[in-house]
């Protein structure tokens, strides 16, 4: 099959997306001749990249386990991604067949492997959908048919939010969400930060502007201010290969400071 073909009808394989672009990173096999030229272009200046996206997936897959261990079973995935394993729900139903999870993607790519991996998951959906409208995602069907606001959720923003330009007012994009989430719910997300070596930030931004794979690299200070509200747990905003909580062993994915750095941290509503 040719890449043209890999890719439904209505999506532009000249233009690089970003959920291809960390398939690919990850080793995946499901991205075009954009998106590995985009990968390739960053890997050029900062080699440890793909070490980096494999500390992001492991700290999004460590924060949904332990969330899980503390009870909780129902999970708003928010900028999917292509599905990788594992995936998120089969991490939280590992701990508990109980668990529910909504995958949220706006990449049609995403849509049509989510629909052929969930076909026979009952408790588990997905949807093509913005989260620049939180209030449409908030009132799908498959949201409200799965998940119970009145009840603690998870809801996960990883790798997503630096694609959420300031005039998009990604503060406003959490707190939509945070209100309607009651105490015991969690924040799960990972950032790109402005304190990345410049030369890895001018390379993506230079190879991905005017696109949606378009990233906005934050401050700190920046990105702490999208947990507003929020308790942060465990060892709080940092580099995500450095993120454990309980017992989870260190073992290092990364050695010294990547040139691309990704910050991460889980946020505990209180009451």
């Amino acid at each position: 099959m040719s890449e043209l073909e890999r890719v439904p009808p209505g999506v532009d394989p000249t233009v690089p997306s970003s959920a291809r672009v960390y398939d690919y990173l990850l080793g995946g096999k499901d991205h075009v001749a954009i998106d590995r030229a985009v990968a390739e272009k960053l890997l050029a200046v900062a080699p440890d990249t793909r070490l980096v996206a494999r500390a992001n997936r492991r700290f999004q897959i460590e924060a949904v386990r332990h969330l899980a261990e503390q009870g909780l079973r129902q999970f708003l995935d928010l900028g999917t991604g292509i599905p990788t394993s594992p995936s998120i729900h089969e991490t939280a139903r590992s701990v508990s067949p109980a668990c529910r999870v909504v995958y949220v993607d706006y990449d049609p790519v995403v849509r049509l492997h989510a629909q052929v991996l969930l076909a026979d998951s009952p408790g588990v959906a997905s949807i093509q959908a913005d989260l620049r409208r939180p209030y449409d995602v908030l009132a799908d069907p498959s949201v409200t048919g799965l998940i119970d606001f009145d009840q603690p959720v998870c809801v996960l923003m990883v790798g997503v939010l630096h694609y959420v330009m300031d005039e998009e007012d990604p503060s406003g994009i959490v707190a939509a969400f945070r209100k309607r989430m009651v105490p015991g719910s969690c924040l799960v997300a990972t950032h790109g930060m402005a304190e990345s070596a410049p030369e890895a930030i001018a390379q993506l931004m230079m190879a991905t502007a005017g696109t949606p794979a378009q990233a906005q690299f934050r401050t700190r200070d920046e990105v702490l201010r999208l947990f507003d509200g929020f308790e942060l747990i465990g060892p709080g905003l940092v580099p995500v290969q450095d993120w454990r909580i309980g017992d989870e062993p260190d073992i290092p994915l990364l050695d010294g400071t990547p040139q691309l750095r990704i910050d991460g941290g889980v946020g505990l509503l209180r009451a």
